[in-house]
């Protein structure tokens, strides 16, 4: 119990008598503070006392794919200050290759009584995956906002980039540089953004089917993808992430392809160093700061008991253009 008070106590930054007023339900401390022990408590793995077990902690799941695409530790980090600012607790939840599910996660979390769940990223974006363990969410009530797609019928709000947006904006870009051979890196057919990415450019006329091709979420899928793009003769490439779009730079690079005064290359999400690239490369930027503000204020609110509606919240991105863009070559 003593070393319990003094954990307790070094992790909030109070006496280790507040800590026990608390504990103890005891007056004479601040809300604030009794919110901070009891999130102190959850995060060090101790159990609430019994009186105080009916309430749900202030931890709010934070859910992502990866960490090594530089767009989601952006996303972590304005959402978790954000979630700071409002005396809750972020807990970071990541997936790895054969490591703890996405599922497995949520069970987790329900068991820490979380406040709420912020996904980004997440088996929602796949139309065919399994989504169960969003449904346990549902039922169980507890507060859930999607980040980029949405799942229909579960009353989850959301927040999202505009693919369609986004694609208007580079094929527009890569058109008035003369390109009429576009091509699209996107990612798999039940991949929800890059749907709507490849419906918006099919809206310019008809994309046709050897200049789409499908990848997964890395630099070596992208490289695979615009290889057998290039080998069909497109000049531009429109990828669905940053890493896709330096695959690409890397594909054209190993034919003897310059970029971009051969094959121009626009990227989405404009995550760190895209500036610091070789050529620095032009990509259709993510508000992410508005986007994770945006999430944590309707997680808050839902929280709160406040009724949020079921939409999904679209957000316009902007296009940087850099240098792995310019003039089509002239055939």
């Amino acid at each position: 119990m003593t070393r319990r008070l003094a954990e307790v106590a070094k992790k909030v930054g109070v006496s280790e008598a507040t800590v026990s007023r608390v504990l103890n339900g005891k007056p004479g401390v601040s809300e604030a503070t009794r919110q901070a022990v009891l999130s102190a408590l959850d995060v060090l793995g101790y159990e609430r006392p019994t009186q105080l077990r009916g309430e749900r902690a202030r931890l709010v799941g934070l859910v992502l794919p990866e960490l090594q695409n530089p767009i989601f530790p952006a996303f972590a980090e304005v959402i978790g200050g954000a979630l700071a600012q409002l005396g809750l607790t972020p807990v970071l939840c990541t997936q790895t290759k054969g490591g703890v599910s996405e599922a497995d996660y949520v069970e987790l979390l329900l068991q820490q009584q979380v406040s709420g769940v912020v996904f980004a990223g997440g088996l929602y974006a796949q139309a065919d995956a399994p989504h169960d363990h969003y449904r346990l969410l549902a039922d169980r009530n507890i507060p859930v906002v999607l980040v980029n797609a949405a799942i229909e019928h579960l009353g989850f709000p959301g927040v999202s980039c505009d693919d369609a947006v986004a694609v208007e904006q580079a094929w527009r870009h890569l058109a008035s540089l003369g390109h009429e051979r576009i091509g699209l890196v996107l990612g798999p057919a039940d991949h929800v953004p890059s749907a709507r990415k490849l419906a918006a450019a099919q809206a310019f006329g008809k994309v046709p089917d050897e200049f789409v091709a499908r990848a997964i979420f890395s630099i070596e899928g992208g490289h695979a993808a615009a290889s057998r793009l290039i080998d069909r003769g497109v000049t531009g490439i429109i990828c669905a992430s940053d890493p896709l779009a330096l695959g690409a730079i890397r594909a054209a690079r190993r034919k003897g392809y310059a970029v971009p005064s051969r094959i121009s290359v626009v990227g989405y999400d404009d995550s760190a160093f895209m500036n610091c690239t070789e050529p620095p490369l032009t990509t259709v930027r993510q508000p992410i700061e508005a986007m994770g503000r945006a999430a944590v204020e309707l997680l808050n609110a839902r929280i709160g008991g406040t009724a949020v509606p079921a939409e999904e919240l679209l957000f316009e991105p902007e296009l940087v253009v850099r240098g792995s863009t310019a003039q089509a070559p002239k055939v």
